[in-house]
């Protein structure tokens, strides 16, 4: 796509509104992804954005507001679902599976009940950034610096837990409840992702950007700094994409970050392999010095 095209399309509301919300998801995406990766929580985050498809469906059922209707489904999910990695560690991952299948079913049974159901199924699977709502922008603005600011304030508790929660409990980190804020905020954050990669594809935007950030910064804040910077790339670059070549943004915006992701890993291959050749080279390493030495 030319420089003028692109400018020509920013002409238009909808594509401006997109990149906001791309840009909001990213910051949303990069903090609260970088908690799910370093907790290794990345099942039960799946569990939790397919979960709330039983609230998108309970909500036009009802005929009720969708956005509160759908955060409250799955705030539930999430509540539930952190109760039992709590409880039972050992059953986690099949109860979890469970209440995955049932929120989605629940939410197909719900529309499929629904009178007069004429919503575009594609735009929750799959997202639709483009057809994003200023109210929409404005609440994903609020939970982003909601997120932020709880981030920033319990950020030491935060970091402590993620690494050693035994060392948390001593030093008086409330980790269970800080555990169950942390579901609380995925929940949160995925409902208002939904939107733009839809609820499919939003756990690849959750932890494709924190998980290349993890190899090349030492500090969490640092990969969640990252981790928004790919995040913006990988939505601005997908919704290029996806306006230039006329293809859904949210599965384009996930094609980029895998494309990335994929990347990273072969950068991350030809480093361990040159290292290894030069540690197998005459004069390096162990048997290099003890030549020298001798």
């Amino acid at each position: 796509m030319k420089a003028a095209e692109m400018l020509e399309a920013l002409q238009f509301e909808f594509i401006r509104n997109a990149l906001l919300a791309g840009l909001l998801a990213s910051v949303i995406c990069g903090v609260v992804g970088t908690l799910v990766v370093v907790n290794r929580i990345v099942f039960l985050s799946g569990g939790i954005a397919h979960a709330a498809y039983g609230g998108i469906g309970l909500a036009f059922f009802m005929g009720w507001a969708y956005m509160p209707t759908t955060i409250a489904f799955a705030l539930l999910a999430a509540m539930i679902m952190a109760l039992v990695t709590v409880r039972a560690r050992h059953s986690a991952d099949t109860i979890i599976g469970v209440i995955w299948a049932l929120g989605m079913a629940t939410g197909v049974i719900l529309l499929d009940l629904t009178p007069g159901y004429n919503v575009d199924l594609m735009s929750y699977l799959f997202g639709s950034i483009l057809t994003v709502p200023p109210t929409d922008i404005h609440l994903m603005l609020g939970v982003g610096a909601a997120v932020c600011a709880c981030v920033l304030y319990f950020y030491n508790d935060l970091l402590a837990m993620s690494y050693d929660e035994e060392f948390a409990r001593i030093r008086g980190v409330p980790v269970t409840a800080l555990y169950f804020f942390l579901i609380g905020m995925v929940a949160l954050s995925v409902v208002v992702i939904i939107q733009v990669v839809g609820l499919i594809l939003v756990i690849a935007l959750l932890t494709i950007p924190p998980f290349i950030a993890e190899k090349h910064v030492s500090s969490l804040l640092g990969m969640m700094a990252l981790s928004i910077v790919l995040g913006v790339f990988f939505s601005v670059s997908g919704l290029i994409a996806a306006y230039a070549f006329n293809l859904t943004s949210g599965a384009t915006i996930i094609l980029v970050a895998g494309s990335g992701f994929f990347l990273s890993l072969l950068i991350e291959y030809l480093k361990q392999r040159r290292f290894q050749r030069n540690s197998k080279m005459p004069g390096s390493g162990s048997a290099g010095r003890s030549r020298h030495t001798s």
